[in-house]
């Protein structure tokens, strides 16, 4: 029985089994760490026990650090995107409905989900490396040695940050992504601003902008609580830090795109 069992812990369907098992279980501890500390946070921002000058610092870091790449992504993809439709619209007669049509894709989905990207790409795994960094030195131990909360300390700064400063990056991103949008829409589609931007004007409400300012609160609070919660929760040296920094990034991607299609099937379906 003993060899039996033994054979069996090392076959194939024993280890699928038993990795299965371990990422459901990390899935879960993960998930429940995440909602923990959303309450706690919560909490804190309810009674408006903040420290407003590492607020301060942390919406530098968010906002003004972030946003070269973050302009430059949507730019671009804005680009690649108002050329290929520009170009193939004027060609059907539809050219007076191109600038509303690449309007309320940046509004709607580009700029918001491109500076998301960009934000979890350079500032999520940034909040990630640092906490768990903190953690496996026992920097966070020590906090707690002297009666220093780091929910309070840590966590709250940074996801008020990213609540605060995830419009103003996407504001400036949208209104630069509609700018590309005509200088391509000219270059590829021969198409005037003066017929892009009286499409956009027709063609854009308050309703997307709405949605949309809304969706960068939601983005840049989960952002910011699921990379901290991440790297606190980061164990074993280095490569726990990694493993963290990793985690951080994907639970992150994974986050704004449920939130993405929340919004969509709340607002547009």
């Amino acid at each position: 029985m003993g060899d039996f069992s033994t054979f069996f812990h090392k076959t194939a369907t024993f280890q699928l089994y038993h990795l299965l098992l371990k990422q459901a279980v990390d899935f879960f501890t993960t998930l429940g760490e995440i909602t923990k500390k959303f309450f706690a946070v919560f909490a804190y921002l309810l009674k408006f026990d903040i420290n407003r000058k590492i607020v301060i610092e942390q919406c530098e870091r968010f906002a003004i650090s972030s946003m070269p790449i973050t302009l430059s992504i949507v730019g671009m993809s804005t680009i690649i995107v108002a050329m290929q439709v520009a170009g193939e619209m004027v060609k059907q007669g539809a050219g007076n409905f191109v600038g509303m049509l690449v309007t309320i894709l940046i509004v709607r989905e580009d700029a918001v989900i491109m500076s998301g990207f960009a934000i979890i790409s350079m500032i999520g795994s940034s909040l990630a490396s640092e906490l768990a960094t903190m953690r496996v030195t026992e920097q966070i131990d020590a906090m707690k040695a002297l009666k220093v909360d780091p929910i309070k300390y840590l966590f709250v700064p940074r996801v008020l940050a990213g609540i605060l400063m995830m419009p103003f990056v996407v504001i400036i991103a949208s209104t630069i992504g509609v700018l590309c949008g005509a200088v391509a829409s000219n270059i590829a589609g021969d198409l005037s601003y003066r017929a892009y931007f009286s499409s956009v004007w027709n063609g854009l409400y308050i309703k997307d902008m709405s949605v949309c300012l809304a969706k960068a609160i939601f983005f840049g609070g989960t952002i910011s609580l699921i990379s901290c919660t991440c790297g606190y929760m980061a164990k074993g040296g280095a490569k726990g830090v990694g493993i963290a920094t990793t985690k951080a990034v994907v639970w992150s991607f994974v986050g704004i795109a449920l939130w993405d299609l929340l919004f969509a099937i709340a607002f547009f379906f």
